[in-house]
């Protein structure tokens, strides 16, 4: 079987609830549910007495996050900024200044926004990015201000969560259309085309599919609004697997304003590869319209040329050479042949050529063994990029969509690699019809009618990974550029490129750390922009500096010099980094031959030991020790996870890996799957201690207390099930019981609880929509929200020695609290000074 017939073949089996995401085991939020969360949530900041403490930002903006639309007002000094999680900016000097205006509504993740042509002061703004990445947030509703962003009104659609497009009307603002994708995670009939007549105040569905499948995409005829194009996409999202293509997915047409719709099936694919789609109508000519398309079908290209393009040597070792090769075959190779075949797979660091001979002529390992080293578990990173699809491809139409021409000639594949559902933005140049730009990892631009296609994101080094373009209707050379790096601006048509970089501190951080330097450094992973630190002395605006790339992930410091970082990016590519000279050394472990391949979160946990920085700990799903700074490392548990989902994302992995600060040897671990455990003896012996906590849910924080042997606090999150409830939890007795803690808390999927260094009463907590704190261990929750707006918190850590509370949220960069406030508000009596 192909993976596409597998992943149409495990489509089908889930919609029937007989799937490996069974019906049984999912409870998305419903309607109400979600409704009462949010006056929950508006009601405790109403009476929070920590309205007015204060949080500092530290930035950075020199490495932004992602942008995912651009509105631009008829006075050009004036246009939004939509960031995926981090609310709605405005600008009234043309990028010199911006001013968040969306903070505090029911969601601080954007999917698109619409400024009305005939009145300016109308702003739509829709919730829930509908990029359908790892880190896209469930939305709440349509809001709609006619005070140019001063207010908003919700305007209903609130379990749409996740919205493709809004258009309005050209002439009447009160005629608005809005596209739907619906949950990500699980199915709803929320999702569709909705169209309102009156402002907002009712909706009628014009356009609806199935319960899997949304609108992304919806244009307006520049000239006739009565002519509108829709896109519809189908995908399906799970924690172990993702489908991104269907026969859901195709191009829609209205001639009656969108009351009514028709598929445009005259020269467009209509097969169960087709992806995400998007298109745009050319001003200059608009019976034109271009389409991108994500074309998940199987390519016909070699692996064998992909390899090389990866850099992998030809007439190098594979693992098939291995499958037919006799042990004396084997023992009479190269040693310098085998040892690059060793570390260039990552073996183990103890096999090298000589060792993994001795153990082939004592026969402790065999051939075969080697040949399935990697077994079924694929390069995560190589999966991502190399998948032979046919990707992206451009379709042109000349009749306003009623019949389409594929026109791409070049091979742009790469523009998409493999996950075209991150993507799918296409922008026609307002007064060439020839100029086409796809948005991609690369921003590509065609002048010949999308047949071929060259990059034109050099000059100025605009980030990768592009999601929203905006030209100027009166002069095509102006262009605003938004991707996963931020603002970029150009004069020039896109040859060069301008960063507005300075203002909007909208980072998406995974994780945050801190060292003891004078003044102390802040240290942090974000989404597709690497790994920074920066001084916590700094503002916004001043520059963080780099260590890493990738999607940075997890940081550990060695704070006996503040020299050492143990950090890296997704999928488990960690290494040890030396600031001073900038050395680096890839540290991540292998596992023994004849045990089943690591399988690597995402976001692989790693931690340093509290009783010796020499010890470090990682988790794939297996829990590994390291006692020399990762030179060298041993598996000290077997698999901790369920292992049973299994499909293209990494799944049955670990997600945290602990050590009590009070115990050496005494760790918890936990797992995507639901899995939690304890050992009390450095990993000679696990017990699982998730009895009694909610069930397959992931489990996203366990923090042992630093005040009493045998308590700790966990959090689990059902947010991969559209489940945004609050699960929060302590445990007196290494985890053989546990208590929920949640008290007055609104459900929202939790990522983080972290202990008081001075007052074990008081707790932090951190939600998709805000940072929490209680003062008498979890019975009553403050909203700790006027400086911090409810942006998604992944990751906090204190800074004893400054008493600072350092917060890592995913969408608006990194804040510093000054805990004297909060431990002055909490009882006298408990506080206990380190």
């Amino acid at each position: 079987m192909t993976k596409f017939k597998v992943a149409a073949a495990t489509l089908s089996l889930c919609l029937l609830g007989l799937g490996s995401v069974s019906a049984q085991k999912i409870n998305p939020t419903s309607e109400k549910e979600l409704k009462s969360s949010i006056e929950k949530h508006a009601n405790l900041l109403s009476q929070t007495p920590l309205k007015d403490f204060k949080a500092r930002n530290v930035g950075p903006t020199n490495m932004s996050g992602r942008i995912v639309d651009i509105e631009v007002a008829k006075d050009r000094k004036t246009f939004y900024i939509a960031a995926a999680s981090g609310g709605v900016w405005k600008t009234v000097d043309n990028g010199q200044s911006f001013t968040p205006i969306f903070d505090h509504y029911g969601a601080l993740g954007i999917g698109d926004m619409a400024l009305s042509p005939s009145d300016n002061n109308i702003l739509w703004v829709g919730t829930g990015e509908n990029n359908s990445s790892r880190s896209t947030y469930a939305g709440a509703g349509v809001y709609k201000s006619v005070d140019g962003g001063k207010n908003f009104e919700m305007m209903g659609l609130l379990h749409t969560q996740h919205i493709g497009q809004i258009q309005i009307h050209p002439t009447n603002p009160d005629i608005v259309w809005v596209g739907s994708m619906g949950s990500l995670y699980s199915q709803n009939k929320e999702r569709g085309l909705y169209k309102t007549t009156d402002g907002g105040k009712s909706w009628k569905k014009v356009l609806y599919v199935d319960d899997n499948t949304g609108v992304i995409d919806i244009k307006v005829h520049p000239e006739n609004p009565d002519i509108l194009l829709a896109a519809t996409w189908e995908r399906f999202r799970q924690a172990h697997d993702f489908i991104g293509n269907g026969t859901g997915s195709a191009i829609w047409r209205s001639e009656d304003g969108g009351d009514t719709w028709k598929k445009a099936v005259a020269g467009f694919p209509q097969n169960e590869f087709v992806g995400r789609i998007g298109f745009d109508f050319a001003q200059s000519n608009p019976d034109v319209v271009y389409a991108l398309l994500d074309n998940q079908a199987k390519s016909d290209q070699e692996e064998e040329p992909r390899r090389r393009s990866r850099g992998e040597e030809e007439g190098a070792l594979k693992f098939e050479d291995f499958k037919e090769m006799s042990v004396s075959e084997a023992l009479a190779l190269e040693d310098e042949k085998l040892e690059k075949f060793l570390r260039s797979n990552r073996f183990n660091t103890i096999y090298t050529a000589k060792e993994v001979k001795r153990q082939l002529r004592n026969g402790q390992i065999n051939t075969t063994q080697i040949a399935n080293y990697n077994g079924e578990v694929e390069d995560a990173n190589a999966a991502l990029f190399d998948a032979p699809i046919i990707g992206a491809e451009i379709y042109k139409s000349s009749d306003t969509g009623k019949s389409w021409t594929k026109v791409s000639e070049s091979d742009i594949s790469r523009v998409y690699n493999t996950y075209g559902y991150y993507f799918g933005e296409i922008r026609v140049n307002t007064e060439n019809e020839e100029e086409v730009f796809i948005l991609g990892v690369p921003l590509m631009v065609s002048r010949d009618g999308g047949k071929n296609f060259d990059r034109t994101d050099s000059i100025g080094r605009p980030h990768s990974d592009h999601q929203s373009m905006w030209i100027n209707p009166e002069d095509s050379k102006h262009i605003l550029l938004g991707n996963d790096g931020g603002l970029y601006r150009s004069y020039g048509g896109g040859e060069r490129w301008d960063h507005l970089n300075t203002q909007m501190p909208i980072s998406q951080f995974y994780s945050i750390m801190v060292d003891n330097a004078q003044p102390y450094n802040i240290y942090g992973g974000m989404q597709d922009n690497g790994v920074w630190y920066g001084s916590s002395t700094n503002t916004p605006n001043k520059p963080w500096d780099p260590l890493m790339g990738g999607d940075g992930m997890v940081v550990a410091v060695d704070t006996r010099d503040n020299n050492i970082v143990y950090t890296g990016f997704q999928f488990g590519n960690y290494f040890r980094i030396d600031k001073e000279n900038g050395d680096r050394r890839l540290i991540t472990p292998g596992h023994e031959i004849g045990t089943a391949p690591n399988r690597w979160n995402w976001r692989t946990p790693a931690r340093l030991s509290h009783h010796n920085q020499d010890i470090i700990y990682m988790g794939s799903q297996y829990v590994y020790q390291s006692l020399d700074q990762g030179n060298t490392w041993k598996r000290i548990s077997e698999d901790l996870t369920k292992n049973e989902k299994s499909g293209n994302v990494p799944f049955a992995t670990l997600t945290v890996v602990e050590e009590s600060p009070l115990e050496f040897g005494t760790l918890y671990a936990g797992s995507d799957d639901g899995n939690m455990w304890v050992t009390r003896n450095g990993g000679g012996n696990w017990t699982k201690i998730d009895t009694g906590l909610p069930q397959d849910r992931w489990v996203s924080s366990i923090s042992p207390s630093q005040f009493k042997e045998g308590v700790v606090y966990a959090t689990l999150n059902g947010y991969r099930y559209d489940e945004f409830t609050t699960m929060v939890y302590k445990s007196e007795d290494y985890g053989k019981t546990w208590k929920s803690i949640q008290g007055n808390l609104p459900d929202e999927s939790v990522n983080i609880i972290l202990e008081d260094h001075t007052n074990p009463a008081i707790l932090y907590l951190g939600t998709d929509h805000g940072l929490y704190v209680t003062m008498d261990g979890g019975s009553n929750w403050n909203l700790y929200q006027g400086n911090i707006p409810n942006v998604a918190i992944y990751d906090m850590v204190i800074q004893k020695r400054e008493n600072h509370l350092v917060v890592g949220t995913h969408g608006r960069s990194v804040y510093v609290i000054e805990l004297g406030p909060i431990h002055d508000l909490a009882k006298p009596d408990q506080l206990i000074m380190n």
